[in-house]
């Protein structure tokens, strides 16, 4: 009795002690969540989309890149943004993201004024870039007669020679320098007058005498203050390159905060439910897997302020979808630990022998998340890239924290001994459903006993080929339903009071010269597709048309044909990837029919949503696809958990008794021993999911709709798909004669000599 107090007191205290670090760590999070770094989704702002090339026709190096990101760095200081982010894609492409920037036009035009020197000769002949010149060499100087003048320092002093000792034999010797050369617009034979001038872009032309290595001096009828804004303008974008908007989004700063303010909201309220739901669930164990799923949101916001993330809308869709694999983590523990207590363990060693069970299965669920996430990352676009990023975070977080740290306060308790006869308050489950195995008593409580789950794989099959049949007929009827990303054009997002009807949008459209290609009402905001790819000054007039009529606040996003072509291709590269990474996976962790199994339940999954989107005509984009590989992670991931439990039943089967009832047998079995954590572990990803949909951003509906989906062909594709065709599989190599191990005579077998022994 004594012993008991003890630990009751202990139990208090450290339950104490953990309400607290909950409330501190509520306080923390939101300390952390205010400091981070907002997309410009969340907060307004312009991005846009650079394709970098070569002002002289050569392809483009990771030099010529990298210099340019620096320029584009020093010309966005200048426009007093204090967050930018600026991301090199691919190998000839720059994204630039300003967030909280409230005029776009103001910085579309600072940013494509980027300077670019070249030299030419009187014929406009290309003779040399800035390749040249030092890097920020340029300096405020005076010529010989004392006036303002620039000097330009010299890198590759032996080109410039070559070059110069070449000009000198020109019939007319000149080396005419230019800024910002246009092809179209700008020659010496018309503006030779003008060099120097404000009225030309041709800064000076000099003639060569002799040629010469040496620093060069632009000379013309400059003021001060021109020569010092010159200097500015040629270190900032002395470059060999020029650039091409193929894309770009502006988001009004109150578009912004509506759509963090409620995807808060929503995000707050899914967790309070998943923490509820876990407690009336599991007790005990559910709060402190619930503590522990705090420590987890914190850890991933320190992480991600740590590593200066931007936080955006994708981004938070993926914390709070890692919170559900988080809960996942602890609920196939606690499944485990109920099941050693119904097989008459005591609950220090049910404890031990589930967390040690559950372990590979959760091991093999988060690195296929991973799998997919890195790939994700790799070949994803800007708001994918930010899905995956923090996706990366989550994995790491939660398997020190809901397998480490969850395991570990777990432990904390269990030792303390106070437990041991409450196992109804610990972890729900009734003590009188625990077998005394000193007594022999067999167990009492098992799952779906003699429940056939494959007793329904017809009926689950068939709905599954109705719905993707149906899909395929409205997909020959209406196609598919594609955002501006998948085929060029621009998006234009209203928000505002006033009824708007199809008709009066048309004729808006009309007066703007845009051509319709779709128009979306919905409740609270309308959506509008045209073919045009509207540019800079295009941008502003539209969203200032519909802001002076309608009080509107706009969200401009523009793709070109380029942009779609990429994005297109990576879509289809990502998902195949992830397909082909998790066979190789799941074949080396398990074997070859687990796998086949796996990627077909998984292309069911894919073709499901697929089929849901054409049906309902919901619109595909970059989120869709993020949910289509996201929702690859979770599907393996629950499949995973079952194939767990097959392998670990099937070796527990002699060889010599393995047949084809057996195979099904023990099947069907596995599915009922994790058929309760699947039920919970739907439920509990699901909560923030329809939390989302409902009161969340319209931003992410296409996400959380083919989350939701998937979730629902996962849930029953893992059982009826998977391990139905592995079962067939496995089933069928029953009947194949096991291969002998081929033994070469001239090696193995003794020869035969004559009188020694035969």
């Amino acid at each position: 009795m004594k012993n008991n107090n003890k630990g009751k007191g202990k139990v208090v205290r450290t339950t104490i002690f953990l309400v607290l670090l909950v409330v501190v760590l509520c306080f923390l999070c939101i300390a952390l969540f205010k400091n981070l770094k907002f997309g410009l989704d969340l907060q307004g702002g312009f991005e846009i989309l650079y394709k970098v090339e070569s002002i002289d026709g050569s392809k483009m190096t990771h030099d010529k890149i990298i210099a340019t990101y620096k320029t584009l760095s020093k010309r966005i200081d200048s426009l007093g943004v204090t967050e930018p982010e600026i991301t090199i894609e691919g190998n000839d492409k720059i994204r630039v993201k300003l967030a909280g920037v409230t005029n776009p036009e103001e910085a579309r035009k600072q940013l494509s004024t980027v300077a670019t020197l070249s030299f030419r000769d009187s014929e406009d002949n290309l003779l040399m870039t800035s390749d040249v010149l030092v890097s920020g060499g340029a300096k405020v100087s005076q010529d010989s007669s004392g006036n303002p003048a620039v000097s330009l320092s010299v890198k590759d002093k032996e080109e410039f020679y070559k070059v110069t000792n070449k000009v000198k034999d020109y019939d007319q010797n000149l080396i005419v320098i230019w800024l910002d050369y246009n092809d179209d617009e700008d020659s010496y034979a018309s503006e030779g007058s003008l060099c120097g001038t404000e009225e030309s872009n041709c800064l000076s032309a000099a003639t060569v005498s002799q040629g010469f290595a040496s620093d060069v001096i632009i000379q013309g009828n400059f003021t001060e203050e021109q020569v010092e804004n010159l200097v500015d303008l040629i270190n900032s974008g002395s470059l060999p390159s020029k650039l091409t908007e193929i894309s770009s989004q502006t988001v009004g700063a109150s578009f912004g905060d509506s759509t963090l303010q409620t995807t808060f909201i929503a995000g707050v309220i899914g967790i309070v439910l998943i923490i509820l739901f876990l407690i009336v669930i599991y007790h005990f164990a559910g709060f402190i897997s619930a503590v522990s799923m705090m420590i987890y949101a914190f850890l991933v916001f320190l992480v991600f302020w740590v590593v200066g993330g931007v936080l955006t809308l994708p981004g938070i869709a993926a914390l709070i979808l890692g919170i559900g694999t988080a809960v996942d983590s602890s609920i196939i523990t606690f499944a485990r630990i109920k099941d050693e207590l119904y097989k008459g363990k005591s609950l220090p060693m049910a404890f031990k022998e589930g967390s040690k069970e559950s372990f590979s299965a959760i091991l093999d669920a988060n690195v296929t998340t991973l799998l997919v996430a890195i790939i994700m990352f790799v070949l994803g676009e800007s708001s994918i890239k930010g899905f995956a990023t923090m996706q990366i975070i989550t994995v790491a977080v939660i398997m020190v924290t809901m397998v480490g740290l969850n395991r570990l306060l777990l432990k904390l308790f269990v030792k303390t001994n106070y437990f041991n006869d409450k196992t109804k308050l610990f972890i729900n489950v009734k003590a009188e459903d625990i077998p005394d195995v000193s007594k022999n008593e067999e167990t009492k409580v098992v799952p779906f006993k003699n429940f056939n789950f494959f007793k329904y794989t017809k009926q689950f099959v068939g709905l599954s080929i109705i719905i993707l049949v149906f899909g395929v007929v409205m997909f020959f009827v209406q196609g598919l339903n594609l955002s501006v990303e998948y085929q060029s054009g621009s998006d234009i997002a209203i928000v505002t009071k006033e009824k708007l009807t199809e008709k009066k949008l048309t004729e808006d459209l009309k007066k703007l010269d845009l051509e319709k290609r779709d128009i979306e009402i919905t409740k609270g905001e309308i959506n509008i597709l045209v073919n045009n790819v509207l540019e800079g000054d295009e941008v502003d007039k539209v969203t200032n048309y519909f802001e002076e009529k309608y009080d509107a606040q706009t969200n401009i996003g523009v793709v070109s044909n380029i942009v779609q072509q990429e994005l297109v291709k990576n879509a289809i590269i990502s998902v195949l990837l992830s397909l082909l990474g998790i066979i190789l996976y799941i074949s080396v962790r398990f074997k070859f029919s687990y796998a086949v199994g796996g990627v077909v339940s998984l292309f069911h999954d894919v073709l499901f949503i697929f089929a849901l989107f054409i049906i309902f005509r919901l619109q595909i984009s970059t989120m869709f696809i993020a949910a289509i590989l996201a929702i690859i992670g979770y599907s393996i991931n629950d499949t995973i958990v079952t194939f767990d439990r097959i392998r670990e039943d099937l070796a527990n089967v002699s060889e010599k008794k393995m047949t084809k009832e057996t195979i099904w047998k023990v099947t069907n079995r596995a599915v009922c021993e994790t058929f309760i954590r699947t039920l919970h572990t739907f439920l509990s990803t699901l909560i923030p999911i329809v939390i989302l949909i409902f009161l969340g951003s319209k931003e992410i509906l296409t996400f959380n709709l083919a989350m939701l989906f998937g979730f629902i062909a996962g849930a029953y594709s893992s059982i009826y798909i998977a391990t139905v065709i592995f079962a067939i599989i496995e089933s069928r190599n029953i009947d194949k004669p096991k291969k002998k191990r081929v033994v070469y005579k001239d090696e193995y077998e003794e020869k035969q000599i004559k009188g020694i022994n035969c």
